[in-house]
């Protein structure tokens, strides 16, 4: 969003680092589920506007919503085996390279292949269908068109590999040279069928990066990044105040994520939701609820420095945006103009609500940059984990800080990193979480260029988690590989950063929608 501050992102209004008067805690009990907190309410229907109704759990742990389950769409690949039969001749070539040259051969390597994908399957932290094995000794173009997302070729022999080649489906290919049976397709695969036996690629669908030799390890990478692209791709996202793109670069950015990322934006005008959040205030049965969520969750903290009021409101407002998504059938929201517009209706900021929102699986971020958060989605679900949309600082000696007011807790997915609950830095309002990262975390961060064609990414270290005048979640990041690449070829704004190293399956996701990453911390 604009801002009259050139040197603020995301503020309507700067004030000092003076937080509102509040409870100072200092706790360490263990962290409370969701379902353990939110007390019952029955359905309820305010001004028009239907409330959900609250379901009592078999436990007695309290009352949770029933809210659509958050899982990523399940990615399905077809294994094919191309193999040959050759029938000897008398003195002449009569059968090519390759150790799969009779029926048992081939059975034996169907047996093997079956027992090799059952076994890539358990190793996959993401859904995987991996469908029968189709063994085939010319291409067929019926295989090529059946229900799957990616085409998987053991080319062991055979020919018109072509044909298994549909412009709606991804293509990998596994090659075997070491131990064997060695493929015919290991001799010949870049000059006959990626190039056509001339010098220039010609295999629409496919490049080198495609093809993998003996390693299934190799293969469960790139399937992990397809996964990631399936789940990313027609993305539907709900935009609190429209969608938007951060400085004069990111204005053509809504457009661009419609056309390359087949995103489905979904304005959601703000007279909506200030009508949602006063009917929701005066649901008293809801406001209790959220009241009691919100004390159970400041026992969990390190410490509070703003108002308990600021922190209910919080509370309340993630409930409505769980309505706002659950209507959609979606689980992604972002929210443009987000201090200055919503404060006043929220009488709270959104930093604390799409913080809870991001650890609780879904996809929340603020200020509604479609510069940057197609790579959060991205990000997130080849992760599997929460991401972090951040402003950078000026990288300088191998280290950059990463801030903003909108953290998640739970960056690996499991465990809720420390916490103090603060006001937002620019407004001195509200409630924004200051997550401490762990130390020594390796971490994945991108940053996306205006124009979405080249990127830059880095593998990091978190060092430090500062107390800098600035947004409350901040992180000292050691880059990885060279720093000064990164300081020369940084575009755009905001960056994006998960825990873990996702870089190689980022690039190789984004070349399939003609984005170049450029990775900084590859080795030469």
């Amino acid at each position: 969003m604009n801002s009259p501050h050139p040197s603020c992102s995301c503020c309507s209004c700067c004030g000092d680092d003076k937080p509102a008067p509040g409870n100072s805690l200092d706790l360490s009990l263990p962290p409370v589920s969701r379902r353990e907190f939110i007390a019952g309410v029955s359905a309820l229907t305010i001004g028009g506007l239907a409330l959900p109704a609250f379901a009592k759990s078999a436990a007695e742990a309290g009352y949770a919503p029933k809210r659509p389950p958050r899982a990523r769409q399940v990615l399905k690949v077809q294994p094919v085996l191309t193999y040959d039969t050759p029938k000897r001749r008398q003195a002449t070539s009569w059968r090519n390279w390759g150790g799969i040259q009779t029926e048992e051969d081939a059975a034996k390597e169907k047996a093997r292949i079956t027992k090799e994908l059952a076994k890539l399957k358990t190793q996959a932290d993401f859904p995987l269908e991996i469908l029968p094995l189709v063994a085939l000794k010319k291409g067929d173009p019926a295989v090529a068109k059946g229900p799957h997302d990616v085409t998987l070729i053991y080319a062991a022999g055979g020919w018109g590999l072509e044909s298994l080649t549909a412009p709606d489906k991804w293509n990998l290919m596994f090659l075997r040279h070491d131990p064997g049976p060695t493929y015919l397709w290991y001799e010949i695969v870049h000059p006959r069928f990626l190039r056509k036996t001339v010098d220039d690629y010609g295999q629409p669908g496919w490049d080198v990066d495609d093809v993998v030799v003996d390693k299934h390890a190799d293969l469960l990478w790139r399937l992990r990044a397809f996964s990631g692209l399936k789940n990313t791709l027609g993305k539907k996202i709900i935009c609190i105040g429209g969608a938007g793109g951060w400085g004069a670069g990111g204005k053509t950015a809504p457009a661009r994520t419609k056309e390359q990322w087949k995103m489905e934006l979904a304005d959601y005008p703000y007279k909506d939701l200030a009508a949602r959040i006063q009917a929701a205030r005066k649901n008293g049965p809801l406001v209790k609820a959220c009241q009691a969520a919100a004390g159970k969750y400041l026992r969990n903290v390190a410490a509070m420095r703003t108002t308990r009021e600021f922190v209910n409101n919080a509370f309340v407002l993630t409930e409505v945006f769980k309505d706002i998504m659950d209507e959609a059938k979606t689980d992604s929201i972002t929210v443009h103009h987000c201090m200055g517009t919503i404060m006043p209706m929220s009488e709270t900021t959104a930093c604390l609500t799409l913080s809870l929102l991001n650890d609780d699986n879904y996809l929340a971020f603020c200020e509604s940059d479609f510069v940057v958060i197609p790579s959060g989605v991205l990000l997130h679900y080849i992760s599997g984990l929460p991401v972090f949309l951040n402003d950078p600082t000026y990288p300088h000696d191998g280290t950059v800080t990463l801030a903003h007011c909108t953290a998640p807790r739970k960056m690996d997915g499991k465990r809720l990193d420390p916490v103090r609950i603060l006001t937002h830095f620019e407004s001195d309002y509200g409630a924004a979480p200051k997550v401490e990262m762990r130390l020594g975390q390796r971490c994945t961060n991108l940053v996306p260029d205006f124009a979405s064609k080249k990127w830059v990414g880095f593998d990091g270290t978190i060092v430090a988690n500062p107390f800098l005048d600035i947004c409350r979640s901040q992180v000292d990041v050691r880059i990885h590989g060279d720093a000064t690449a990164l300081l020369r070829e940084m575009k755009g704004f905001h960056w994006m950063m998960s825990y873990g190293d996702y870089l190689r399956e980022c690039g190789y996701a984004l070349k399939k929608v003609g984005v170049e990453l450029l990775n900084v911390s590859a080795k030469a």
